[in-house]
This record gives structure tokens, sequence and C-alpha cells, in this order.
């Protein structure tokens, strides 16, 4: 998350997981184990008096395991009590008596344009001019800044739809006061919008604003009469419609409401209507959580490990333990063998979460750090980039191809948790010399001897490429010791196993090499350059003549000590971009 100025900070949010696909944490840090001093002040529209228990109902949760303070905001009007700067002035003071002195203000506001969230990050910045020294004030971004409030219009489609290929979907939003100000708030509606999309493929999206009451009258009325033409209209063509309003509107009680209003305007004509709010869903409250969480330090008791190996059969399984078991007495951690696995990620979050984590490390038990980066980003919402065809592949995280005419992404997890991930364990120095080990064991006379690491191999030859000048250089690391000049040649290559024209291509060289490497007394060592066991190099290889190590990688110490490290170097690093959060304006 990175901080940008305007003497009062922006800090990026992430959105909330929606309906049941989120679990919510159960076990909470008690607020009194935040050891810095930084307090959250929640900053919510006053919608009246049921819209206003929803916001207190999330806010009480919120409040369990963080320090915050809640201040109500709205327009002013004269003569009836309409003042909201006492509201602000109680809650910076809840904060400080709590020993705040940086605070993290959060809107609870779908956008940025909202010409109330405008008003209220000026009357927060005279607020904080004339307080005295020693408060740090910084805002986070609304809610439509996050893949979690995509999920929530999400949720609510979903609901809805039948047939999205049959049907036509018009979303309403609101708040706008200008041309500028509309096409903020569009923006904000169109990306959740495509994000919609990658899961429903309606034949077609409309999008309508209506304007703010503070806009001018005259363009109120054209602008928002559009947007009722604009629905009728898509009522009135063939093919199911779908309504539904997404803003943080008024309501005062069950009927009185900006949604039930639009359900009685629009009940004439053929819509399905959902008449749900963005409040109360279960996406709103991760979102505050894990708006907070950026700003927190990573505290050990509150840091989880989710580690994804490949995974295969029980001895491979097994050897990775044996890489794991060291370090289960530090850390929380979590498996999730697979190739980013929507679901196996989801529960794996889900158990930590349950534990009172906060930050989660996420490692890609990869050889390479590209392998399944992108589609793991994309799962734990690090990313907005959806794999190509929705599925993971052992190259650069995306499959490469055709795929169905509509295939949707992997689900996002939703999770309160901040993530920071790493991967490619065979990039790291030191796998040199669990290939040094290998080596040895099986050699017995280098002077005649034609060494070969056999890797996986990638699909795309850039990829492969890549692959082979990291075992090159792990080649270029053994023989700079002179014994291993000694040997006849060390060699590498990829098999590209999963890709039947490719690996036959490959296996053509590696018989080449190897009925070289046999000449004139020669004899051919072939190295698994693999996480474990030998693959199925043996079979592919029968009528060939050489001597073979297929212990792979696991179980070694190195592994365990590249492990350590990298989960190590996030945990710092998290907890210096929230050092650099907590001190931006100091």
């Amino acid at each position: 998350m990175r901080f940008w100025t305007i003497n009062v900070l922006w800090v990026c949010f992430l959105f909330l997981p929606t309906g049941s696909a989120v679990n919510a944490v159960e076990k909470q840090p008690s607020p009194a184990k935040i050891e810095s001093k930084t307090g959250f002040l929640l900053i919510a529209p006053d919608r009246g008096f049921l819209g206003n228990q929803d916001i207190h109902d999330v806010f009480a949760e919120f409040k369990r395991g963080y320090p915050a303070a809640l201040a109500f905001t709205g327009r002013e009007h004269s003569g009836t009590g309409g003042d909201y700067s006492g509201y602000l002035t109680q809650a910076i003071e809840e904060l400080k008596r709590g020993g705040a002195s940086n605070i993290v203000a959060i809107p609870l506001f779908l956008a940025a344009a909202d010409p109330l969230l405008k008003k209220s990050i000026a009357r927060l910045a005279s607020h904080a001019a004339a307080s005295p020294a020693g408060i740090t004030v910084r805002w986070a971004p609304p809610l439509a800044q996050s893949y979690l409030a995509a999920q929530i219009l999400l949720d609510r489609a979903a609901a809805l739809s039948q047939g999205p290929a049959q049907e036509r979907l018009v979303i309403v939003g609101l708040g706008a006061v200008d041309e500028d100000s509309e096409r903020a708030i569009r923006s904000d509606l169109e990306q959740m919008s495509r994000y919609v999309a990658r899961y429903l493929p309606f034949r077609e999206t409309r999008i309508g604003i209506y304007y703010d009451r503070s806009a001018e009258a005259g363009l109120r009325e054209k602008k928002n009469q559009a947007v009722d033409d604009l629905v009728i209209k898509a009522a009135a063509r063939k093919g199911k419609t779908l309504l539904i309003p997404f803003f943080i509107g008024a309501k005062h009680d069950s009927h009185m409401s900006m949604t039930h209003g639009l359900k009685m305007k629009f009940a004439e004509f053929d819509v399905a209507y959902d008449a749900q709010e963005i409040l109360p869903h279960p996406n709103v409250l991760l979102w505050l959580k894990k708006t907070a969480n950026h700003s927190l330090d990573s505290a050990r008791e509150e840091t989880g490990i989710v580690i994804m190996p490949h995974g295969a059969n029980q001895p491979y399984n097994d050897a990775v333990e044996q890489v794991i078991a060291p370090l289960k007495s530090r850390y929380k951690i979590e498996m999730a063998y697979g190739m980013a696995d929507a679901e196996t990620l989801r529960r794996s979050v889900v158990r930590l979460e349950a534990q009172g984590v906060r930050h989660i490390v996420f490692v890609r038990m990869y050889a390479l750090s590209p392998q399944m980066k992108g589609v793991s980003d994309y799962i734990l919402g690090l990313s907005d980039i959806p794999p190509e065809d929705g599925h993971a592949s052992h190259g650069n995280g995306g499959a490469h191809g055709a795929g169905a005419a509509f295939n949707p992404p992997p689900l996002q997890v939703r999770s309160q948790a901040v993530f920071s991930t790493f991967g490619g364990y065979e990039e790291a120095p030191s796998l040199a010399g669990i290939l040094d080990e290998r080596i040895r064991e099986i050699s017995k006379d280098p002077a005649t001897e034609t060494v070969i690491l056999v890797a996986h191999g990638s699909e795309d030859d850039t990829d492969n490429e890549r692959w082979l000048a990291v075992i090159n250089g792990h080649i270029k690391r053994l023989t700079e010791k002179p014994e291993y000049r000694r040997f006849r040649a060390i060699q590498a290559i990829t098999i590209r196993e999963d890709w039947p024209e490719k690996r036959e291509e490959a296996l053509a060289r590696l018989r080449k090499m190897i009925q070289q490497g046999s000449q004139k007394g020669g004899k051919v060592l072939l190295i698994s350059n693999r996480l474990h066991g030998g693959g199925p190099y043996r079979d592919l290889l029968k009528g060939e003549t050489f001597v073979m190590n297929d212990k792979g990688f696991a179980p070694h110490p190195a592994l365990t000590r590249w492990l350590e490290q990298g989960i190590e170097n996030a945990v710092r690093e998290m907890s210096a971009q929230a050092q650099s959060m907590r001190t931006a304006l100091q």
C-alpha cells in the first residue's frame, strides 16, 4: 500500500469479502495487543436511523479488534441541528484518550467523488490544523477502490441472474454534482461491472448516475430523468433486465430509503430489482480490517504462513513436510498443495484468520519466482489481472491456448489479511550446494563422467530459457570449484514433460547427449533437478545407459533455510511498509 499526500494522506484500501464465500473471522486480537499508537477513525455518512444502525453494527465488530472511533458526517442544515463538527471532535478525543498519536481516517463511502466525502476531508483537515501538534491524520481511499467492493456487486448480480447470456444488467449509482463527478463515479462503476463480467457474461451492461440533491436543480432534474429513461428503455427491450442500485444512500427506515424509492418508481416495469444495500454485507467489515491491518506492524503472533508446493504422491508430500517441519515451532503454517487452486488457498487463509492472523506470507514453493505468481496474486487480491483462461500452468501463471467460449477466472479470496508473497527456491544460490551433494553421491570417476541436470521445464520458450539460465548459473557455481573441472562436462536440459510435442524434441536432445557422453568409455550421470523424486525420466529414457540420482532437492536443510529467510524478509517488508505509513507525515 502506498500513501500520497494532500496535507492529509490516502491509504490504498482493499475490499472485504462477500456473502457466504468468506467466513467471518471468529477470533479477533484484542485492541490492547496493538503496540503502535495508531487509531482508526471511521467517518460515515448520516443515513438516517436504520441506515446508521447498519453502520453501528459493522463498526462494533470492527472495534472489537482495533482502537477505533466513529464519526457521522452530513450536510449542514441551518436551524435543524445539522452541525457535525462535534461528532468529529468527540471521535478524535476518544482516540487520543486511548493513546493514539497517528489517526487513519477510513471513509465509509463508495466513491472518492462523493460530495459529502470531499466536504469531510476538508473538515478533518481544518480540525487537524487547529489541533495541538502531535496528531498525524491520514486518509484511506473509499470502498470502490477495492476488489472487495466489486465482489459485493457480483454477489448481488448473481442473486438476481438466472441466465446472464440472455440478460441485461443496469447498475444505478448516486452522488454526482457535475459532469466531472459523474465521470468519476461512472468510472468506478464501470470498473466494478468489468469485474462482474469476468464471472457473469451479461449480454449488455448499462450504467446510470443519479445526481446528488446538492447539484444545481436544473441539471439534477435533467440528469436524473435520463437515468429513469435508461431503466425504462432497458425494461422495454426483449430479454430480462436486472436493476441493481449500488450506492450507500439514505435509509431512515425500510420504506424511507433511496433503494425502496427506486423499487416503487419502477414497480410497473418488467425488471428484476435488487433492493439490497451495500450495507450490511460481510465484505465491508473485511475491508475495514484489511485497511487497518495495512497500518499495523506484522507482529509474529498475528502473522501466518501459507506454503504452496506443487504436491504429488505421499512420498513427495512427506519430503516437503520434512523441509517445513523445523519451522512449525516458530510460525503458524498452513499448507496449500496444488497449482494455485482458489478453494484450497481460501481454506488455508480462513484457518489462519481463525487463529487471529492479520498478516499472511504466501510462499510459492515452485522452482522459479514467476511460476504460479500471476494466478495466485489474482486469487489473493494482489493483482487485478486474471489468468488468461482461468487456469494455472507450470509456466508464468497463466495457461495459453484456446479454451471454452466463456471460462471465468478463479474466485478471489475474501480476506481481512495483508498478503506478502515470494517464490522461486531454485533461484537461491544455495541450491548449488544440494546439486553438489547429489552429484557426489553417485560420482565415481569424474574424468570419465558427463553430468546432466534434468529439469521439468516450461511450455513457453522464454520461460523455459529462463529456467535453463538458472540451472546454468548453478553449474557455473559448481565449476568454480577445482574438483568440478575434472568432469568431462556438466550440462542442463529441460524435458518440458507436460507438452508432448516439445517433450519429444527435448527427449531426442537428451538421448543424443547421453549417447555422446557414453562414447570412449564415458559414463553419464543424470541428476534430478526437481523438488523431489526422479519424475518420469527412467521410463522416458528406456534403452539408454546412465546412472541417475533421483532424490531431487527435498528434503534438505538448504530448502528450510530458503523458506525461513524468505519468510523473515517478507515479515520485515510488511513491517517497514506499515511504519512508512505511520510516519509519512512526520
